[in-house]
């Protein structure tokens, strides 16, 4: 029985299908079990479901294709390494020692 229930922020980027709530979909492992062919076709198609077990989130089922895509996504720190800058684009960096606060 695919249920209602909520997902966390990062997990709702990954696809654009949710429930009428704006929820990724979730599924009991039991049932992912006996229907995943079924299961598998929808994530192709582009409808990930999160699978639970005990009533918790264990896993999120994604087509490969989606997966490829996400895999290669580059860190924060890689994108500003090859961000295009030129002398001046940033401001200088404050050199001057941290404040104390005295407690």
């Amino acid at each position: 029985m695919v249920s209602d229930w909520g997902f966390d922020a990062w997990a709702s980027r990954l696809a654009g299908v949710y429930d009428y709530n704006g929820q990724m979909k979730e599924i009991q492992l039991r049932e992912a079990k006996a229907t995943l062919s079924a299961v598998v076709d929808e994530a192709v198609r582009g409808e990930p479901c999160v699978i639970t077990r005990h009533g918790r989130r264990e896993a999120v089922l994604i087509a490969y294709e989606e997966w490829e895509k996400l895999s290669r996504v580059p860190s924060f720190g890689r994108l500003l390494m090859s961000a295009p800058l030129e002398d001046g684009d940033l401001p200088k960096r404050n050199r001057k020692p941290l404040r104390h606060i005295g407690r």
